[in-house]
């Protein structure tokens, strides 16, 4: 169901999105990640706006991203509701213990399917470049033995100018596991090298932006 309705979606939305929803699309390096995902994989983003959502849906076009969404989101109405099911959402119950998301994420990952998650865990409407970061993206890879593909966006949706977003090069998180550590330090520790990676996509992308400009 969630294959079927995502390529619906993606089929009667492609000409409206090429208009309403554009972006441009930059690359950490392209050999290694560009918009086609092959395999199992977590892919990771800073959160600007609402509509980060519907970019990841045509971003990585061949793909059904199965994103983590929050409760406040899914308890809206019943139509969004069940709309964000038929598209595969996974809900999270954010002021609660309960991490049975986890496993549903790392069942859809053993099936080789593609889990999208924001782990700033709201909209970022400061003027921070990146608020603190859940660790939960990383015990979903490492569960999932996947690796996780690092995006940032601008999420400057419906200006003039195309929103911007950089694919990064896919992080191998279990490599970076350090077993002389506790399972608390290696999480957190990991957790931090994927928030800079993601903001130094955010510097790579000024930087690939200044260097066309300059041409």
């Amino acid at each position: 169901m969630y294959f079927l309705f995502n390529w619906f979606l993606k089929i009667t939305a492609f000409i409206p999105r090429l208009f309403i929803l554009r972006f441009k699309v930059y690359y950490e390096n392209k050999k290694l990640q560009g918009r086609r995902i092959k395999g199992k994989a977590v892919v990771v983003s800073n959160h600007r706006s609402i509509y980060d959502f519907a970019l990841m849906l045509f971003l990585f076009w061949t793909r059904t991203l199965r994103c983590v969404i929050g409760e406040v989101i899914f308890a809206r109405n019943a139509l969004l509701t069940w709309f964000l099911r038929a598209l595969g959402g996974i809900k999270v119950e954010r002021g609660s213990h309960d991490f049975a998301f986890v496993g549903k994420c790392c069942k859809v990952l053993e099936k080789g399917g593609v889990v999208e998650i924001y782990p700033e865990a709201r909209l970022n409407v400061t003027d921070e470049e990146l608020l603190d970061f859940k660790p939960s993206a990383i015990y979903i890879a490492l569960e999932g033995n996947a690796p996780i593909i690092p995006v940032y966006t601008n999420g400057q949706y419906f200006k003039k100018k195309p929103a911007e977003v950089i694919i990064g090069t896919p992080i191998d998180v279990n490599a970076l596991y350090d077993d002389s550590l506790s399972d608390k330090d290696n999480i957190h520790a990991i957790t931090e090298f994927v928030k800079e990676k993601i903001r130094g996509l955010k510097y790579e992308l000024e930087r690939q932006q200044q260097e066309k400009e300059g041409k």
